[in-house]
């Protein structure tokens, strides 16, 4: 028996995808030019049980697996291998459980961040972590990658809300890590490891979050516009440095803020070479306080404009500009590869000095947008599609960002995962020592490689 024929006993047959052009649109995720082989089948349970006799009949077999979640990662994580099957979780997309007592959910890993978000909010309450691609990617691949968002400056990442997880493992056994109580230190955090694996250790097949209570507090919003994006750096380094802590505190450059407005007709001001937006959703008087003082010191680092509002739907406005900056310039029709470094914030003002001479020196345009507040830039390199001359520049000037990040003390990725594209940068920011214990704890929960393999530890 081949692993189809017990993979389609344990399917039902239209969940079992063949046909090539069926198959194609799910080898590989947006991240540009990364690689990917192809799959022999798409799989597309609806269940842990139907996970787990998928996940052994490719275990008896030999073949490798591949999880995808919806498919919006942007450094290859997601891309198949040859021979592979890829194990989408798309169908597995029900709210399990909101308890508003214990402030938890529990969802199936394909349910959508928004749709997560918008039915924990008719109970009062909030799950924070806002990647710009919550109103497509889903749990499951946000707690693959450890997504990230405009939020997470102040109330952090997904790996800060993963309370638990169901987990199929490579042999296809089901298990449950991690707990539902508030602490708990019960042996190895291996709910914590899974976060942020690429489905490499395991397939998630259920998650449990913690939520918090809804913010009640109407949010000031502080602009800034400057004409170099060093002085905006600056200004986030100040703003960092006295202590302030907005509850978002975002980048969009000149590049990014011309493609929404010529995707959308915002009317957004294009004469300044970046834009920082900060909010703060302090209690009153706490929050014109802190308003104020980041109004101060972005007039301090030189913005030739800063303005205070409390207009919701102003903010609302300049905030959505800001997550319509990446599908804006998709528009433009260019080949585009997404950068994801983060820096130490005292560096980040010489990290986007980096960039600009990077995108000079190689003749590439590079457009910008960051999660200023902690760090991570987007550097998004623009090319011709069909210009091998301009691809092979901006594979350089990929490289050359990923060398600044680390020589000034940062990481190859903050959120966006090691996949394929960032492999090298990982090996080098890693070290011998810890690229071994990476290597050991594959092994031992993956010993014969097939799950997603060539990728984290590859």
């Amino acid at each position: 028996m081949t692993v189809l024929d017990e993979r389609a006993a344990a399917l039902p047959r239209q969940h079992l995808l063949t046909d090539a052009d069926t198959v194609r649109p799910y080898l590989h995720d947006e991240a540009e030019w990364a690689d990917y082989g192809g799959a022999i089948a798409v799989a597309r349970p609806g269940s842990t049980a139907q996970v787990a006799a998928v996940v052994a009949a490719c275990a008896r077999h030999g073949v490798p697996i591949v999880p995808r979640g919806a498919g919006t990662g942007l450094s290859g994580g997601a891309n198949a291998v040859d021979g592979c099957v890829v194990l989408t979780t798309e169908r597995m997309n029900d709210i399990v459980e909101i308890n508003p007592a214990e402030r938890l959910a529990v969802v199936q890993p394909g349910v959508v961040n928004d749709d997560l978000r918008a039915a924990v909010a008719k109970e009062g309450l909030w799950y924070p972590p806002d990647p710009a691609s919550a109103p497509w990617s889903t749990i499951g691949g946000n707690v693959a990658t450890n997504a990230g968002g405009l939020c997470c400056v102040k109330y952090g990442v997904t790996r800060d809300y993963v309370l638990a997880l169901e987990v199929v493992t490579a042999a296809g056994e089901v298990l449950r890590l991690g707990r539902r109580t508030a602490k708990g230190v019960a042996g190895y955090d291996l709910a914590g490891l899974m976060v942020g694996s690429e489905g490499t250790l395991g397939v998630i097949t259920e998650v449990t979050v913690k939520l918090r209570p809804m913010r009640t507090s109407p949010p000031r919003t502080i602009v800034g516009f400057f004409d170099s994006l060093a002085a905006a750096g600056d200004a986030v380094s100040r703003v960092t440095a006295r202590g302030l802590q907005p509850a978002a505190f975002e980048l969009i450059d000149r590049v990014c803020l011309q493609a929404v407005n010529a995707w959308k007709h915002t009317g957004l001001p294009e004469d300044a070479a970046a834009l920082l937006l900060a909010q703060t959703d302090l209690p009153e008087p706490a929050a014109e306080q802190e308003a104020q003082a980041i109004h101060d010191e972005f007039v301090a680092a030189g913005a030739q404009d800063a303005m205070l509002s409390t207009d919701p739907i102003e903010a609302e406005a300049l905030f959505d500009a800001r997550r319509l900056a990446y599908p804006a310039l998709e528009q433009r029709g260019e080949a585009m590869l997404t950068e994801d470094v983060c820096l130490p914030r005292g560096r980040l003002a010489e990290m986007l000095a980096r960039i600009e001479g990077i995108a000079a020196r190689h003749t590439t345009m590079i457009a910008t947008v960051a999660h200023a507040g902690d760090g991570n830039l987007h550097p998004l390199i623009l090319t011709p599609h069909g210009d091998e001359d301009a691809k092979a520049r901006a594979r350089a000037a990929f490289d050359d960002i990923v060398d600044a990040a680390l020589e000034l003390g940062g990481t190859v990725t903050g959120e966006h995962g090691v996949g394929l594209l960032k492999m090298d940068g990982m090996r080098r920011e890693l070290g011998a020592g810890v690229l071994a214990m990476q290597r050991a704890v594959k092994q031992a929960l993956d010993p014969a490689g097939i799950l997603n393999p060539g990728k984290v530890v590859g």
